[in-house]
C-alpha cells in the first residue's frame, strides 16, 4: 500500500473536515482523488503542514487533520515539541511514513533505519501517539476524530508515488476557499 492508496481510503472520512496536506505530490494526490474546499494544499513549504495544522486547531473549534510525511517532519523536528506542549486543540497529525522523501525522488529517510517518529513524538510530549500500518489508517483516523485533544498517527506504508496532475488552482484561490470553510 502506498500513500495514494491511503489517501483514497481515507478521502470519504476526511471530506467534511479541515485538512492541511503536505507539500508536493501528497497534495497533488489528494487533490486528484477528492478535491474539497476544506483541503488546504501546501504548494511550497516543506515541513510546515503540521505547524499550520496546529495553529488552525488552536484558533478554532473544528477538528483539523494535518497530513504530513516522514521527510517533512524530519525537516521540521521543532513541530513535534510545539505540538506536544500546545495540544489543547483538536489536531490529528497523520504522518504517512513511506521511508522516503517522496516528492523529491524517493531518497530514503532515516525512518527506514533506526529513527522512530513515534518515539520522537512521545519524547516531545505528545501523549496520544499511534503507530499503524497503512491498511489500518481509516480506523485509526475514525477513532481520533471521536476523541478530543491531539492525536499523532504514524502510518507506515510503502514508498511510491502515483502519477497525478499538477494542481493548477491559483494559491490565492486555495487559500480563500479554505478560509471560507474555516469560517463557516
Amino acid at each position: 500500500m502506498i500513500r495514494a492508496d491511503i489517501l483514497r481510503d481515507i478521502a470519504p472520512l476526511i471530506r467534511d473536515h479541515l485538512v492541511v496536506c503536505n507539500i508536493g505530490i501528497p497534495s497533488q494526490e489528494l487533490h486528484a482523488i477528492d478535491d474539497q474546499p476544506t483541503n488546504f494544499y501546501m504548494l511550497g513549504t516543506m515541513g510546515l503542514a503540521s505547524s499550520i495544522g496546529l495553529g488552525l486547531a488552536l484558533s478554532q473549534d473544528k477538528p483539523v487533520i494535518a497530513i504530513d510525511g516522514d521527510g517533512s517532519v524530519l525537516t521540521n523536528l521543532g513541530t513535534l515539541p510545539t505540538i506536544g506542549n500546545n495540544s489543547d486543540g483538536h489536531l490529528i497529525l497523520l504522518i504517512i511514513d513511506n521511508g522516503s522523501y517522496g516528492s523529491t525522488g524517493d531518497q530514503p529517510t532515516y525512518t527506514g533505519k533506526r529513527t522512530s517518529l513515534a518515539g520522537m513524538a512521545r519524547a516531545a510530549g505528545c501523549s496520544r501517539v499511534i503507530e499503524i500500518e497503512g491498511k489500518d489508517t481509516q480506523a485509526a483516523l475514525k477513532d481520533a476524530l471521536n476523541t478530543t485533544g491531539t492525536t499523532v498517527i504514524i502510518c507506515k506504508c510503502d514508498s511510491g508515488n502515483e502519477a497525478m496532475p499538477v494542481i493548477t488552482m491559483d494559491p490565492v484561490t486555495i487559500r480563500d476557499r479554505f478560509m471560507a470553510s474555516v469560517q463557516s
